[in-house]
């Protein structure tokens, strides 16, 4: 983790396109401004954090469906082998 201290006004420039500028403090709270490109995304971490576990439920989803999908799959063609005469 790089650390860094900055004063209000002063910036900090991550990779060639994402900037972030203190643009005031105010006691224990700092407010940032963030000029990135519309293909990055940027969230507060806790937004950040229910997203990453709203995608992990829904993979699991996705693999309990997969998975019922495939038993059934298996069913069905045991089922009509033994239909054959």
């Amino acid at each position: 983790m790089l650390v860094l201290s900055r004063k209000s006004g002063e910036k900090v420039v991550i990779g060639n396109e994402i900037v972030v500028e203190v643009l005031a403090i105010n006691g224990d709270v700092v407010k940032l401004g963030i000029t990135a490109p519309r293909a990055t995304s940027v969230h507060r971490f806790e937004v950040f954090a229910e997203i990453e576990a709203a995608n992990r439920a829904a993979l699991a989803s996705c693999e309990l469906e997969r998975e019922l999908i495939e038993q059934m799959a298996t069913r069905l063609k045991r089922e009509h082998d033994r239909a054959k005469p």
